[in-house]
């Protein structure tokens, strides 16, 4: 049995830098999102506030909310990126999170040598890494660029890389950014049909993202963060159509 739980969970960034003054200047324009604290030694932004989620296994969870929201602190969170400053998140089972291009490589190790070293990153067990390598290889279609450092690649090429080897197996706790939104058309395409059978294997999933379409197709729960804080809980449509429409569009 997969769970993911956070229990009256915050994250606070202090920001050591920035001086009172310049910081309420952002807070009076609206830049940060009313999440901006100045009643501290030095000013900080609450990235999440409070935030209490139970999920099981078949749970597929939609994040919905604006840019700076809290969605990808919240993912980061529940993945264990980043230490929450309050709360308690407790999860049961392998968790693989696709948060961004380069999380887990190295750039002065090759291609081929990354493949283990994001299997590591992802706890895939080493033997069952490699029973995966050449099927991981034909997917990237990479093909010599595979002996060469990744400081070599592209962006585009090294996610191709990271996303062949993060869904070569389908984890228990799936987190998902909607950075595949960074690639070509023909590269979204070929992503989007693998990804298709690589979350029908996951037990929970929980997926930002600002396309109505892919929320309502992948997930059956739905959850509105606004300044860092969850203002809406139920099925996708009534969350969906609870948010302002820049919120949920594309």
């Amino acid at each position: 049995m997969a769970s993911l739980t956070l229990n009256g969970v915050s994250v606070v960034f202090p920001i050591y830098h920035a001086s009172a003054r310049s910081m309420r200047r952002f807070a009076i324009r609206g830049a940060l999102g009313g999440k901006v604290r100045l009643d501290t030694r030095h000013p900080s932004v609450a990235a999440l506030t409070d935030i209490d989620l139970s999920l099981a296994d078949g749970d597929r969870l939609a994040l919905v909310g604006a840019n700076g929201s809290g969605k990808t602190t919240l993912l980061r969170t529940a993945a264990g990126i980043y230490p929450p400053t309050g709360g308690r998140v407790t999860r049961s089972g392998r968790v693989t999170p696709l948060l961004g291009v380069g999380t887990g490589v190295n750039l002065a190790a090759t291609g081929l040598e990354n493949i283990y070293l994001l299997g590591m990153h992802l706890d895939i067990p080493p033997a069952r890494l490699r029973s995966a390598v050449d099927e991981i290889v034909a997917w990237t279609e990479l093909g010599p660029f595979l002996g060469a450092p990744l400081r070599t690649y592209s962006a585009g090429m090294i996610l191709r890389l990271a996303f062949a080897v993060s869904t070569a197996f389908p984890p228990d706790i799936l987190l998902m950014d909607e950075w595949v939104g960074l690639a070509d058309a023909e590269f979204r395409m070929k992503a989007y049909e693998r990804m298709s059978a690589f979350v029908n294997g996951a037990r929970i999933i929980v997926l930002a993202s600002h396309s109505r379409d892919l929320l309502q197709a992948w997930c059956n729960r739905a959850i509105l963060l606004e300044a860092g804080r969850l203002t809406a809980a139920g099925t996708v449509s009534e969350v969906l159509d609870t948010a302002p429409r820049t919120e949920a569009a594309g």
